[in-house]
């Protein structure tokens, strides 16, 4: 990859990924007592924050317009769509909040590269960083080593009353996932429905 690339567009002919079961044990586990920094310049306590309605998407990484991805990135099933999945977040924040729901996204990435891509985007929720895997230890969440990194899949989680409701993954279309969300939420789908 060059610089100055599109990261708002998903390549043609992307690898889907798989159902691999290792989300297979989150619904109706307790969230944890993690707190992660944000990029609202806080520290976030998810315990608390799981109490209400809590919609967290997890991602691998954002890239940045002039910084190259890393090599063979587009061929890792899932790892592409990070920028379209958090923009239709975005898009869609104000449908989610009138639900009710609080919406964070959650990455290994540190905070300062996450609040640069927040600003960017324009995004108006808070993104929330588990650089030291509080959060993928506590819910044995999926990862996966990247150039050197440990970046979390992408999955996406539905808290109420402080347990886990509805699991999405693996999760593709990324651009597609905001959407799945609102309707699973809008619709009032009960927690036993079958995982998309």
């Amino acid at each position: 990859m060059t610089g100055g690339q599109n990261l708002h567009q998903l390549p043609a002919g992307l690898p889907a990924p798989e159902d691999d079961g290792a989300c297979d044990h989150l619904v109706g586990m307790e969230m944890p007592a993690v707190a992660l920094a944000s990029t609202g310049g806080r520290t976030v306590d998810l315990a608390r924050e799981a109490r209400g309605l809590l919609v967290l998407y997890c991602y691998p990484m954002t890239g940045r317009p002039d910084v190259p991805l890393p090599d063979g990135w587009d061929a890792i099933p899932g790892a592409r769509g990070c920028t379209p999945q958090t923009c239709a977040f975005r898009d869609h924040h104000a449908e989610l909040r009138s639900l009710g729901a609080e919406v964070y996204g959650v990455s290994t990435q540190p905070t300062a590269y996450q609040a640069e891509m927040a600003a960017r985007l324009h995004v108006p929720f808070e993104i929330l960083s588990d650089e030291r895997l509080d959060l993928a230890r506590a819910l044995r969440l999926p990862t996966m080593a990247v150039a050197g990194m440990v970046l979390l899949k992408r999955v996406t989680l539905i808290l109420r009353s402080g347990r886990v409701e509805r699991v999405f993954y693996p999760v593709f279309p990324p651009h597609e996932n905001a959407g799945h969300v609102l309707a699973h939420l809008g619709a009032g789908m009960p927690p036993d429905r079958p995982r998309g």
